[in-house]
């Protein structure tokens, strides 16, 4: 009987261009993430692991499964002889066996992987192809030694060495599982393959497209003092992009240009540093799809990766077949393989620690990166220290540049602990405080002494012919819209579909441009980046970057000469959610208090770039940095429990709601022919999901409890709920009367 060789055996069973052979699957899988981790320095790892991660193949059972000659649904086991030989070839390979177990189902912990293997030894097929794995790969495959690891692995203390290690076996396991995919696919799929390779714009070519719109606007642009402003920073961020690879931050408030300058930043930056892509990362989907547009307005269609949940849907409404574009960015998505990415904080810091391989995927296209974190004080304290560390492993390990850029810049100078330091950040904006001061375009009211009923709030609103009002909780904006009662009114809330918020403001902003009335009322959903421009903004008092913030959608573009007026009240009604949200408002009560004994005007503070940093510095040694032990998580390899309590977005359920409005268009049809669908399936697809998503909202777990009690939601497949109850698609969305609950300040 002749032996079996990599050239007869099967990596797969007839499909694409026919059979594959084993040797033409591990070659073509690590030459692939041979490349990518080169980029971080781990080329002969990934080699490794591109020839034993399918070692498990050589098996005669998998062969039969291969040839179609066993009639099983599902092939047998072929990921534990390569994990085996990890296992036992070298200490430093040894951690490389959780990437090799997990290349199709995601990375388990590591006393999992370490129980898998004992019970592995134990079966004898899998010992057997092992060996016949080492036969065959004998000649073929080099062994990586420990000189060959990356130097970064070696650096802080033990601990620290710990995480580090984590941190580079998810680069390691991504690298696999992108070219364990791309290999698959261009044997599987060679027609998507071939669309994925068509070439992307470079860096250069975006980056000679800014500055020719950058001219023209120069050209065509007034002599006023803000134009001068906005060249101001437009060139202060040409001239840092020189300096070397680190921290930056970008402090301009609202006006002031910034999308723009920092893009210019970054495209500069990386070609002079030899990095690969851009990634924007926001709060929003709302902003992100708005900036997203800007830049592609500037860079080109085919420029910007928009990668966020909602963004399938939404071309689905432009478009029902979606077109080559389309389909290429569809499959960018999956890996991050384009110049320009903007996507949420959600996905951009949950994929830093997750064990899942759809998220994990995408991870090592980070690496020499310029990563630019716009709203960068709503990163949850909770996750502070884990945060900021990855930061510090991306910047110090993986070649990348990271730009915290906001109004309200927080307080990553102060040593709180060993993952704040070593954050030297290297201000952009030329004088912050200059620029402030000139860009000033509203006038605070601080009105705290006495607490305003809702009634009140209601009157000072309509005093002028258009007017918004930020509060706390979803029950205060109830309340308080519910005592307006004006025919202009209109109401804002996570309590309404994306969908819905989106047509709400549309209507708002028609409103504001035609000079008709509006009364807004909302949560802190409509604060951050969202581009409106209100003569009046009231804001109940809280978290001080809030305030600041929400100052930002008053008098915007500076359309009023003597300024907008920002009003700061105490809701004697309102209630304050718990954790970092109440912790921030009692600060800047306190911060309030200081200025008052020293006789000082707390009013004109808050136009000072100065006050966020100083209301951070007390803010966050008052609040657990790492309140899930995500540090001691990884220094355990524990690679579930990380990506379990990880969660910028904790405790919620997403729940599909009856969103009906008076012209309904297509997205809205296809939701009802979906749910018509899973009535009688057993579950949803993915693209389902994706589809579904602007029609759902998140309910807090105990939230979700009362209402599945009450009937009021129902599951109709695993995993996914649907609202029975009353939804006002005119107004406020779900009927419930919810408890006092904070707006998510993160929205994924």
């Amino acid at each position: 009987m002749t032996s079996p060789t990599l050239d007869t055996l099967l990596a797969r069973s007839d499909q694409g261009d026919g059979p594959q052979s084993l040797r033409n699957h591990l070659e073509g899988v690590a030459r692939r993430a041979e490349a990518f981790a080169g980029v971080f320095g781990s080329a002969p790892f990934a080699r490794w692991l591109g020839y034993w991660h399918d070692a498990g193949k050589v098996a005669p059972d998998v062969q039969a499964y291969l040839r179609g000659e066993t009639g099983a649904q599902r092939g047998p086991d072929h990921s534990s002889a390569g994990m085996l030989e990890a296992w036992d070839a070298a200490p430093l390979l040894r951690h490389l066996a959780v990437i090799i177990g997990g290349h199709h189902s995601g990375l388990d912990d590591w006393v999992q992987v370490k129980q898998r293997v004992v019970n592995k030894k134990k079966i004898g097929r899998v010992t057997e192809a092992h060996l016949l794995a080492a036969r065959l790969f004998a000649s073929e495959v080099e062994v990586p030694s420990i000189d060959d690891a990356p130097a970064f692995l070696q650096r802080g203390t033990i601990n620290e060495r710990y995480r580090r290690l984590s941190f580079w076996q998810r680069m390691l396991h991504s690298a696999l599982v992108d070219a364990d995919r791309l290999d698959s696919e261009a044997h599987g799929s060679p027609d998507k393959a071939a669309l994925r390779e068509k070439a992307s714009p470079t860096l250069a070519s975006l980056r000679a497209a800014l500055e020719a719109d950058q001219q023209r606007l120069i050209e065509g642009a007034a002599d006023t003092l803000l134009n001068h402003i906005r060249a101001e920073i437009y060139q202060a961020c040409l001239d840092a992009a020189s300096l070397p690879p680190g921290f930056f931050s970008l402090t301009v408030p609202t006006g002031g240009g910034k999308t723009r300058s920092v893009m210019a930043f970054a495209l500069h930056h990386a070609l002079l540093h030899k990095q690969q892509r851009v990634i924007v990362a926001l709060p929003y989907t709302s902003i992100i799809e708005q900036n997203a547009d800007e830049y592609r307005k500037v860079l080109g269609p085919n420029a910007v990766l928009e990668h966020h949940s909602a963004v399938q849907s939404r071309k689905a409404r432009q478009k029902e077949d979606a077109d080559e574009l389309d389909r290429k960015i569809t499959l960018a998505a999956e890996n991050w393989d384009a110049p320009v990415i903007v996507t949420t904080t959600v996905q951009f810091f949950e994929s830093l620690f997750a064990r899942n391989n759809s998220r994990l995927r995408k991870l090592h296209r980070m690496a020499r990166s310029v990563i630019v974190l716009d709203e960068a004080q709503t990163l949850p304290p909770n996750l502070l220290l884990p945060t900021l560390e990855a930061l510090r492993f991306l910047v110090e390990d993986y070649g990348c540049t990271v730009v915290f850029c906001t109004a309200t810049q927080p307080a990553f100078r102060q040593s709180y602990g060993p993952q704040f330091a070593g954050f030297d950040i290297e201000e952009i904006a030329p004088d912050p405080a200059s620029i402030y001061d000139a860009l000033r375009r509203v006038r605070y009211e601080v009105k705290t002494d006495v607490p305003w009923t809702w009634a009140n709030v209601a009157t000072e609103m309509q005093q002028a012919p258009q007017a918004l009002t930020i509060v706390n909780t979803i029950a205060d904006a109830q309340a308080l819209f519910e005592t307006l009662n004006h025919p202009a009114a209109f109401y804002l809330s996570t309590r309404q579909c994306p969908t819905h918020r989106r047509r709400v403001l549309a209507e708002v902003k028609r409103r504001l441009g035609n000079g008709e009335p509006v009364y807004l009322v909302s949560t802190q959903v409509v604060e951050a980046g969202v581009d409106i421009s209100f003569p009046l903004v009231l804001r109940a008092l809280g978290p001080l970057d809030s305030i600041i913030q929400a100052a930002g959608r008053c008098n915007r573009e500076g359309e009023n000469p003597d300024g907008g007026r920002v009003v700061i009240f105490n809701p004697e009604e309102g209630k304050l959610p718990p954790g970092a949200y109440r912790a921030g408002t009692q600060q800047t009560i306190k911060l309030m208090e200081r200025a008052r004994l020293r006789d000082e005007d707390f009013a004109a503070q808050l136009h000072s770039p100065d006050l966020p940093p100083e209301y951070f510095q007390h803010l966050y040694p008052t609040q657990q940095l790492d309140k899930y032990d995500i540090l001691g998580l990884e220094q355990k390899q524990s690679f579930s429990k990380t990506a379990e309590h990880y969660r910028f977005i904790e405790n919620t359920v997403s729940v599909v709601v009856p969103y009906q409005p008076d012209d309904p268009d297509n997205t809205i049809h296809r939701r009802e022919a979906i749910l018509r669908k899973l009535d009688s399936a057993e579950s949803a697809t993915r693209s389902d999901w994706r589809a579904l998503q602007p029609f759902t909202i998140s309910l807090r777990h105990d939230l979700h409890e009362e209402a599945v009690d009450e009937g009021l939601c129902l599951e109709v497949v695993p995993g996914l709920w649907v609202w029975h109850g009353g939804y006002d698609s005119q107004l406020q969305g779900v009927g419930l009367q919810f408890k006092a609950d904070v707006e998510g300040l993160i929205h994924g």
